[in-house]
């Protein structure tokens, strides 16, 4: 029992590091004048890490940490999902 609530937690933790990143790739964008709606943030999330990804691309010319930070975060949230799920069975 105590493992699934430790797996859980890791979860919430990755899912707040993941919307912590978007909100940040969100405010990275606005400011550099590319066209975000927060009220849509939720959804365009993946969206606006590729844009990112191609903006930090384009000035760099290497993908910005932002978008690690994204990709990770949303991925262990998942895989923390599926253990505590088959843990559970």
């Amino acid at each position: 029992m105590h493992i699934i609530i430790l797996l859980m937690a890791l979860c919430l933790l990755c899912g707040i590091w993941n919307i912590v990143i978007s909100l940040i790739i969100y405010d990275s964008l606005r400011k550099r004048g590319i066209s975000v709606s927060f009220l849509w943030l939720r959804l365009m999330a993946p969206g606006y890490a590729l844009k990112y990804k191609e903006i930090t691309r384009a000035e760099t010319g290497k993908i910005g940490l932002l978008f690690y930070q994204w990709i990770i975060s949303i991925n262990l949230s998942l895989v923390f999902v599926l253990i505590t799920v088959i843990t559970a069975i």
